[in-house]
């Protein structure tokens, strides 16, 4: 169950805001086989003002945070790292203008269908990808 992130400098239209949620959806159904439905992600857009990066990867900075549970192989992780650069590229996000990030807190930490701690869960898919 990935939970996604993504910061962005304000301006970008409604379409593309959601190009970009599919994108990297669409990455992680790929190369994690995450289940299609298994979806939760969100855009933050802060002024320019707000959100400080180098003159060289403004205006369209992308910054990609992806919650998630442990035990994806670098393999995999590789793999959704290419996926994520390739299709964002075609929306106008350049490679040297993103970086993705992946946080994988224990099972333990996870409160899910519930609040029970996802290790008590079967949650339907492997995590060993």
């Amino acid at each position: 169950m990935p939970v996604v992130k993504i910061t962005v400098a304000r301006g970008r239209d409604a379409a593309l805001k959601k190009a970009l949620l599919r994108a990297v959806h669409e990455s992680l159904v790929s190369a994690f086989k995450v289940p299609e439905q298994d979806r939760i992600a969100r855009i933050i857009e802060l002024d320019p003002d707000d959100f400080e990066v180098s003159a060289d990867k403004q205006p369209n900075f992308t910054l990609i945070e992806i919650n998630l549970f442990p035990g994806r192989s670098p393999e995999a992780k590789k793999k959704l790292f290419g996926e994520i650069v390739s299709r964002l590229e075609p929306l106008g996000v350049p490679p040297a203008n993103v970086l993705i990030i992946l946080h994988e807190p224990p099972l333990d930490n996870w409160g899910i269908r519930g609040g029970r701690p996802a290790t008590e869960v079967a949650l339907g898919y492997d995590l060993k990808v």
